[in-house]
């Protein structure tokens, strides 16, 4: 049953569900999978191993809770063969759910407390709609001092209440409700009476809003959803009650032929006992029991399917900033700006160690711009600086015009740096004890300095969604949202590798096999016994094993290795074939990047069966064998280099700019053009005459733009650009 959902739904055969589940059962990491058993997986890549590893756990429990539904039911021998087939065919929790309302133990409600009351069977003969006699004088059979029902009317009122539960407890008609209400319904959404104006001004567009359930979207839910929970906005689903009640109405009415005991309703006779009592039952049990709990689960629904949207987008920026080019061989001074404590320096070598540190005080209040000046020259020609990098947080402005005058007769450029996370990171526990001696402030300007050198290597030090590349990341589920956003973290440092004699704790943990105690025997093992001088070496490593190895090898290099294959994504177990195919070709390892050969020359399914090796794994080996080492990072743009500021004061309608696509959502793209706040490229400016479904379909995160400004707005520091020049 499984193998079958997961194939349908992924569009894969039914063998590569099988060996991808036993791959996944036999503790094999996605990446590992993902990258060394395309031949057994039919070359399922990370993004589709992922969503079947998620798909999986879910059918998994999916099917545990449906044996635990059949068991508690049955062991209320109340189990029939249709209510199995029923459980069996159901095809999400919310469905087993449904069927096994009626069976659960309820707290007590008006219906059940009717019940211990007695009055089930005068619910039942009302319910069956067989009545010949008015059923005021059947319900006089059920009076009773003791459970407090002293008149008719009390009698009917509680079999009202049963019969409500038995209509709010059936499964089809909530399927079809929950259904409808989704397709055919509307959000409706005001504001709440005397809110504050400015309060409301940024939910201006939902103060008097009604749209399409099927048809809002995710950030207009987020967007809404944070305004009610700030209680400035109301919000109630509309539109559907009418047709929902003639549905229920018509599958619960039983028509009749007796013309002596009948009534005519809509063209069709019931019977005029009991019609309008269930009529009253039905209407109770939408409003009261049935409306509010679809409710939740359709809002439920919309949060959950505007989270994994909003997490996708999130996901996709984190990646593209991950995967950032990394400016290698400079000497890099980092500048966090800030106003009354200083702006925090701090000078990093070519490989990020830190040289100097100190703090200026160019900014309001002191305004020390000439001992700034001096200061920052100084550093510059003590250690030789190539770069800097400013951090775009509070007083960056003020800063990059300092920078742009102290630099002006020098060799150095700047690059405005997204500083997000850094004082996260530098308050942190990792952060102390990676610079005991440095204030938070200081880490922060090497933290900001190091994200030139090497993006991925200084930012999986911090939270990911502290980045600052999401929309509403606070607002969304938490548990799911880093979960997800670790996975990225992982996806990402497994497709770049890790240098294995450079690389801290907090990159090693993301390695394919490592966890954080592997990873700290890891950096304790080189501290003790100098840098590895191959990858076998890492079986020294107490407590990593054969399999860990297996899992984590691959994608940890060693660049001062003997054996060239060890800084190469080449497997330690397809070694031999890489020395075999290279001993074909009259080569060595010695030769590894300079082999001048192209697959369409090569026998590959010859070679393969030669080799006794997969064919998808040759290719693969003989990629890698072309270009060993190479950083997948090397295509994506560097960040622009600077050498004068420009403020909003500066910009004119129709300038054209060149910028770094800072952050994208749902309705467009936030360009860093090098003023203090990122200027919005609008969903309608990204492309011309063409409809685009989302902006990343156009840019990624990271992305060097050219820009025409079209608007700007210097008292609300607006600027609005197209990519439409």
């Amino acid at each position: 049953m499984i193998t079958e959902t997961l194939s349908k739904e992924l569009n894969i055969q039914k063998w590569q569900v099988k060996a991808t589940i036993d791959l996944i059962d036999d503790g094999n990491t996605i990446p590992f999978i993902a990258r060394y058993r395309k031949e057994l997986t039919g070359s399922l890549d990370d993004k589709t191993l992922r969503l079947f590893d998620t798909r999986l756990k879910y059918l998994r429990n999916l099917e545990d809770k449906k044996q635990q539904v059949i068991k508690s039911i049955s062991n209320q021998n109340k189990l029939t063969e249709d209510l199995k087939i029923a459980i069996k065919n159901a095809s999400t929790l919310v469905e087993v759910d449904d069927i096994y309302r009626p069976f659960k133990t309820k707290k007590s409600t008006r219906g059940s407390i009717a019940k211990e009351k007695g009055l089930t069977l005068l619910a039942e003969e009302i319910f069956k709609q067989e009545l010949t006699v008015p059923v005021e004088k059947i319900a006089i059979n059920f009076l009773s001092d003791e459970h407090g029902i002293l008149t008719v009317e009390d009698a009917i009122s509680g079999a009202k209440d049963i019969i409500s539960e038995i209509i709010s407890d059936n499964h089809d008609f909530r399927k079809y409700i929950r259904n409808f209400t989704y397709n055919n319904g509307f959000l409706e959404v005001k504001s709440k009476n005397k809110v504050d104006k400015d309060i409301l001004s940024k939910y201006e567009m939902y103060s008097n809003y009604r749209e399409a359930i099927s048809n809002i979207k995710p950030h207009r839910i987020l967007a809404i959803n944070r305004g009610e929970s700030e209680k400035i906005l109301k919000v109630k689903i509309v539109g559907v009650e009418d047709d929902i009640i003639k549905y229920i109405n018509y599958n619960v009415l039983i028509p009749i032929t007796n013309i002596e005991i009948a009534e005519l309703i809509d063209g069709k006779r019931y019977n005029k006992y009991t019609t309008l009592i269930i009529k009253e039952a039905i209407l109770d049990a939408y409003k009261r029991l049935i409306a509010p709990s679809i409710e939740r689960e359709i809002r439920g629904f919309l949060k959950e399917k505007a989270e994994d949207k909003s997490i996708e987008v999130f996901s996709r920026n984190l990646e593209d900033l991950l995967m950032q080019s990394p400016i290698t061989g400079k000497v890099v001074l980092g500048w966090d700006p800030a106003f009354r404590t200083g702006c925090k320096i701090a000078v990093v070598d070519k490989i990020g160690n830190v040289l100097d540190t100190t703090i200026v005080y160019p900014t309001e209040p002191q305004n020390k711009i000439e001992e700034t000046k001096k200061t920052i020259l100084g550093l510059i020609n003590k250690h030789d600086v190539d770069l800097i990098s400013l951090g775009n947080g509070t007083a960056s402005r003020e800063s990059e015009i300092i920078i742009s005058n102290t630099i002006k007769e020098t060799k150095v450029n700047y690059v405005i740096t997204n500083e997000a996370g850094a004082s996260v990171y530098s308050a942190s526990e990792l952060a102390n004890e990676e610079f005991p001696n440095l204030e938070p402030g200081l880490r922060s300007a090497v933290s900001i300095a190091r994200r030139l050198q090497d993006p991925l290597a200084e930012l999986v030090k911090i939270e990911p969604k502290s980045i600052g590349v999401g929309q509403y990341q606070h607002d969304m589920n938490q548990k799911k949202l880093n979960e997800t956003l670790k996975t990225v973290v992982e996806k990402t440092v497994n497709n770049v590798g890790v240098d294995l004699n450079t690389a801290s704790v907090s990159l090693l943990k993301f390695v394919s096999g490592l966890s954080i105690a592997i990873s700290k025997k890891i950096i304790k093992y080189k501290q003790e016994n100098g840098l590895f001088n191959s990858r076998e070496e890492l079986l020294n490593v107490p407590g990593l094993g054969a399999k860990t190895y297996k899992q984590c090898a691959g994608f940890l290099k060693v660049f001062n290795s003997n054996n060239p294959l060890d800084t190469t994504t080449v497997h330690p177990e397809s070694y031999k074939i890489a020395i075999k195919f290279l001993n074909i070709l009259n080569k060595d390892l010695n030769d590894l990047g300079n082999i001048n050969f192209s697959l369409n020359s090569i026998d590959i399914k010859e070679l393969a069966t030669k080799l006794n090796v997969g064919e998808i794994t040759l290719k693969d080996i003989v990629n890698e064998l072309k270009k060993p080492g190479r950083d997948p990072r090397d295509t994506t743009p560097q960040p622009i280099l600077r050498k004068d500021a420009l403020t909003i004061e500066d910009l004119k309608e129709d300038m054209i700019l060149e910028g770094t696509v800072r952050n994208v959502v749902d309705f467009g793209a936030f360009v860093d053009i090098g003023i203090h706040q990122d200027a919005l490229v609008h969903i309608s400016q990204l492309i011309e005459n063409k409809f685009v479904k989302h902006p990343l379909d156009i840019v990624n995160v990271g992305d060097i733009v050219k820009v025409k400004v079209i608007d700007v707005d210097i008292p609300k520091k607006r600027v609005q650009l197209s990519m439409i020049l």
